[in-house]
């Protein structure tokens, strides 16, 4: 097959890229040229900017197109209208947080998308197209804004969409560092604040398996939305890092801290403390327990959390920079500190 990639220059995309060519399809990739590494030279490399430059695209034909870069309705719907003719199938790389919200536990693809309010349109509306659009930049907007791109790329091309809704995707390249932060925190040894209670679910998925069931759909002809997590509760905040520690060979020790102490404390879950949600927050259940049936139905697969902590380590160590997510050690030696004393 011949599979075209917008974007694919930073965390997904070089995954997807892979097993592409590991399956045997031809890859394009068309991107502002921005590459976080080699792109292998099998590929061909369209440079150009999709709001721009989709003129470059003319006269070509693919299976698939997999847009791994849509953040904007405006975006998606050039790009759709340009390439509708093109393709054979649009598949977009969406989010959980397209959904409206999480109050019940294991949600899944029927529940109902978030909406634009009147002022989130406008807002939308005057973003800068020529800028950086990230889903730092969007804010609170991300998943509205995500669930309109769906419906403006169906609208394009009725019956020959598929969307993908990921939870949170980790794993080599992550450069965002939500998981990895954990991996590094704990292979580094001695006291580790653990947030809130070992029990409490968690969930999240290997970026190559995310990777490997988009390639298996395009080869399928698949349609319509799939979610795509780990599996619910699998695994808890507990037994992950019980996991990191023994892959990792750690002397680390946990200290368990509850949430209403990191809630007093004004520590920010899942930026501060990655990957976990207090139970006070209201959708912290649902988040943590979707449900992925229709993917497994359809192929998906899932590796071991070995596997993933073991490879993320291996790749984060050759990394030079420092991590983008966590709290500080100096941070977390004061908030021991205080918890210790309180304890007494």
């Amino acid at each position: 097959m011949n599979i075209l990639i917008l974007g694919g220059t930073r965390f997904l995309g070089p995954h997807l890229i892979d097993k592409a060519l590991e399956r045997g399809h031809g890859v394009t990739v068309f991107n502002r040229g921005r590459l976080s590494s080699e792109i292998d030279s099998r590929v061909t490399v369209i440079t150009g900017d999709r709001h721009r430059d989709l003129d470059k695209l003319a006269g070509q034909r693919w299976d698939a197109v997999i847009d791994n870069c849509g953040y904007l309705p405006k975006s998606v719907e050039m790009s759709a209208q340009a390439l509708k003719d093109s393709v054979d199938t649009y598949v977009f790389i969406s989010s959980v947080s397209a959904y409206a919200g999480f109050s019940q536990t294991g949600l899944d693809e029927t529940n109902p998308l978030a909406e634009l309010a009147p002022e989130q349109q406008q807002r939308a509306d005057e973003i800068d197209l020529t800028g950086d659009i990230t889903a730092p930049v969007l804010g609170e907007m991300y998943g509205s804004l995500k669930a309109a791109c769906e419906r403006a790329i169906e609208k394009e091309m009725p019956g020959r969409t598929l969307i993908i809704r990921p939870g949170l995707i980790v794993g080599p390249l992550d450069h965002t560092d939500r998981f990895t932060y954990w991996i590094m925190r704990v292979a580094d040894g001695g006291e580790v604040l653990a947030p809130g209670e070992p029990l409490q679910n968690v969930q999240f998925i290997d970026v190559r398996d995310v990777s490997a069931f988009i390639v298996t759909a395009v080869e399928t002809g698949l349609t319509g939305a799939y979610q795509v997590d780990g599996l619910p509760h699998e695994t808890t905040m507990g037994s992950m890092l019980d996991t990191i520690k023994r892959v990792t060979a750690s002397d680390v020790r946990f200290t368990w801290v509850d949430e209403q102490f990191i809630e007093r404390e004004g520590v920010q879950p899942w930026n501060e403390l990655p990957v976990y949600l207090p139970t006070s927050f209201e959708d912290a259940a649902g988040f943590m327990s979707k449900n992925i049936d229709r993917a497994l139905a359809a192929g998906l697969t899932l590796r071991s959390l070995d596997e993933t902590v073991r490879d993320t380590f291996e790749w984060r160590a050759s990394q030079k920079h420092p991590l983008r997510a966590g709290i500080t050690r100096e941070r977390e030696t004061e908030l021991l500190k205080k918890w210790h004393e309180l304890s007494q």
